[in-house]
């Protein structure tokens, strides 16, 4: 047995930041807790080659439940499994969102959790390293290191061009309060170089005595004392005891999943799976919302895009220098559209890639291609996350229910003549050659739609399952603590009450910043 005053479950995006913060106090002892290993491996650094740690021992490796809305298919969902989690695998796009995203949070939870309550937040996280507009619009001094793309792809020009000649409004920041138009993208690197939370946060504070970082360890379940969580206790029968609080940071599957394994959830689903009740809390892994996607790739002509990128004359250059197209994060740049001209702010995300970017990059391409992915960025389906057992090694049951509400699908076909009208534009003429597959090319509506279900991938950004919120109905308030149990919060992207329209990172690390602050204040009270 061990005791602190902290344990934080998941060394992620949260985790990280959250094991940071508390242990700036040298009087508390914090652990944190990741079932993942070290971040050790190379093509963690190399921005292009995120796809390489898919399905690896750096992934959680989900899939969904069969999809009815995407013809019966299971979706693959990666999941970092790795300290720093999913800010180690991602794209590293740094996307705060819309302000009225967080206005409708402030709705949901009270007004500091508003755009302007959370706005500062950001700043605190955020080491802008570019010029220009960003030195306003970013925080400067903070631990994530935030920079315009090193060495953008050619054809990410011809998509500005694009963009522009269709008259889309040109932002000098992507990550203005209200952002409707196109940019390129803001990426958490560094001299060419991932920069995940835990370079940011957890590396700078692990040399603290009074922090303890303990990878591959899974938390089986929560440790109780009457109506108080006084610990964790993991796969090997550790017990981490907890003075002050236990904070789940395990992520929008994990944390609903180690909740429901403890007691806390819906009664009759836990007893149907075999656990004994703690805490009647419904809505424990409901709401999961994620952004789906669908990609328009086409053929290029021309031997300038990311295909065949990882020769050993662009390894040296990033080795060297930290340039060349080894330094891409992909999603190079994007543009914030409208699936109908009413609406009062963008619903689409289209994200350009210099690459043919199918099947998550888990098989290299055989050609040179391009790809608009069209983002579904308030989706208006939701699913749930369940348990499928009363063991943690039970992976849990994941129905995001895509498509199951018929407006998404006619938005994402709104999106895909968007895309489409973009590479018809002359600043596409010497890069686009046809299109390429699952992609069919530019068919009737009834055609694209079935070509949708057919294809459409998530953009790995699930929220809600623990959301926050003023009604009792909610699983955490707006404190961040779990109603119905003592000594327990949860800090990561499952308490968002609806999804952004953006990225998940940037947000998740704000909430985690925020969240510190709130476990001092009532730490001191």
């Amino acid at each position: 047995m061990r005791e602190y005053d902290y344990v934080v479950v998941g060394a992620g995006s949260a985790g990280c930041v959250l094991a940071a913060r508390l242990s700036e106090d040298p009087a508390v002892r914090v652990a944190v807790v990741e079932s993942g290993g070290r971040d050790r491996r190379p093509e963690i650094r190399i921005p292009a080659a995120f796809p390489k740690l898919f399905k690896t021992a750096y992934d959680w490796n989900f899939s969904t439940a069969e999809q009815h809305g995407l013809g019966g298919r299971e979706l693959y969902w990666p999941r970092g499994h790795v300290v720093g989690g999913c800010s180690s695998v991602n794209a590293m796009m740094w996307v705060r969102g819309h302000r009225d995203d967080y206005d409708a949070w402030g709705e949901a939870a009270g007004d500091a959790w508003s755009y302007d309550g959370i706005e500062p937040y950001f700043r605190r996280a955020e080491r802008w390293t570019g010029g220009g507009e960003g030195r306003s619009v970013y925080g400067t001094r903070g631990p994530m290191v935030i920079s315009p793309p090193r060495d953008p792809n050619p054809t990410t020009a011809a998509f500005l061009d694009a963009c522009r000649h269709a008259g889309m409004a040109e932002l000098a920041e992507l990550n203005v309060p209200e952002p409707s138009g196109f940019a390129l993208t803001p990426v958490n690197q560094r001299a060419g170089r991932r920069w995940s939370t835990a370079d940011g946060y957890l590396k700078p504070a692990a040399r603290r005595r009074n922090l303890d970082i303990r990878t591959g360890a899974r938390v089986r379940r929560l440790a109780f004392e009457g109506g108080r969580v006084r610990g964790v206790v993991t796969e090997a029968g550790t017990v981490l005891r907890a003075r002050r609080e236990v904070i789940l940071s395990a992520g929008a599957v994990g944390s609903p999943h180690l909740l429901m394994l403890s007691g806390i959830g819906d009664p009759d689903h836990l007893r149907e799976a075999g656990v004994e009740v703690r805490v009647a809390s419904p809505d424990v892994g409901r709401h999961l919302l994620d952004h789906l996607s669908t990609a328009v790739t086409v053929r290029c002509p021309l031997p300038v895009t990311l295909t065949g990128a990882d020769t050993l004359a662009n390894a040296a250059r990033f080795l060297l220098a930290g340039r060349g197209p080894l330094t891409s994060n992909v999603g190079e740049a994007v543009a914030f559209v409208r699936s109908t001209p009413d609406l009062a702010a963008p619903d689409l995300e289209l994200i350009y890639a210099p690459g043919p970017f199918v099947d998550h990059g888990l098989t290299p391409p055989a050609e040179h291609g391009v790809t608009i992915g069209v983002i579904l960025l308030q989706p208006r389906s939701e699913g749930r996350i369940s348990l499928t057992g009363d063991r943690v090694g039970a992976a849990p049951r994941i129905d995001p229910g895509y498509l199951t509400d018929a407006s998404d699908l006619r938005r994402l076909v709104a999106g895909v003549r968007q895309a489409e009208a973009l590479l018809a534009d002359r600043a596409f003429a010497p890069y686009t050659a046809g299109p390429m597959a699952p992609y069919p090319g530019v068919v009737d509506d009834e055609a694209l739609a079935r070509a949708v279900r057919e294809s459409a991938q998530t953009l790995y950004h699930p929220v809600g399952t623990c959301r926050m919120g003023t009604d009792e109905g909610s699983v955490t308030d707006p404190r961040l603590r779990v109603r119905g149990v003592e000594g327990l919060r949860v800090v990561d992207a499952s308490v968002m009450p609806g999804i952004t329209r953006g990225h998940t990172q940037a947000p998740t690390v704000a909430i985690a910043e925020k969240a510190a602050e709130l476990i001092r204040q009532d730490a001191r009270a």
